[in-house]
């Protein structure tokens, strides 16, 4: 009997507990103009859940018969929608109206200079912010980002890449003596060419005497 009992408040529990269950299926609109609202933000109150509307303002939810979903999104009030408990069935159709909110600004008083003098000095000597573009173009400028190359030292994942490539080389000639190019007989074979082509006697060439004093001139 005392097991009977139990499997029975169980059951009962469970039922109860779907029962109280329901899926909202709704879209979020304009309250003048009945356009979609998309982005708004739909949370069950109290409780660590909630979704977001897509962009033709349609949205579902799963929660409890009675608790409150709140919605909110920029540019529009706030609302609040309580779930009836007395709903019948699992799914319910909801269409929520936004009202647009009003943005109050700071006023801003514009005054001419008093006299010619003034804007001079202010035009010579006043030091305007940058803006965001200003200082996004300077951060991106192709000759600071090479300085800082060059200045800054490396962090730890360039580190490692030159290690692991340092020991990369190492495995290649593990065990024998890597090879030089003073005993490379192809690379003996190109300096005797370009000498036979007269190409350290070129004025472009960096090893030819005369190479800086061109370059100096030009």
């Amino acid at each position: 009997m005392l097991f009977s009992c139990l499997c029975f408040g169980v059951h009962s529990f469970a039922q109860t507990s779907l029962d109280n269950i329901i899926q909202i299926d709704g879209v979020t609109m304009t309250a003048d103009s009945l356009r979609a609202v998309p982005e708004v933000t739909i949370v069950v109150k109290n409780k660590n859940r909630g979704v977001e509307s897509e962009y033709s303002g349609v949205f579902s939810l799963v929660c409890y018969k009675g608790d409150t979903l709140q919605f909110s999104c920029i540019g529009f009030r706030p609302k609040e929608f309580v779930v009836p408990k007395n709903l019948v069935g699992e799914y319910y159709s909801l269409i929520q109206l936004m009202v647009q909110d009003t943005f109050y600004l700071p006023e801003t008083i514009i005054r001419p200079m008093l006299s010619r003098e003034q804007l001079a000095y202010a035009f010579l000597y006043w030091r305007i912010p940058n803006d965001k573009y200003e200082i996004a173009r300077r951060n991106t400028d192709a000759y600071v980002l090479r300085a800082l190359a060059y200045t800054l030292p490396r962090d730890g994942r360039e580190s490692q890449a030159r290690l692991m490539q340092q020991q990369a080389r190492e495995a290649v000639y593990y065990g024998q003596q890597p090879p030089m190019n003073i005993f490379n007989p192809l690379a003996w074979g190109e300096f005797f060419d370009a000498w036979k082509r007269g190409d350290f006697r070129n004025s472009n060439n960096p090893y030819s005497p005369n190479y800086y004093n061109n370059n100096s001139n030009n």
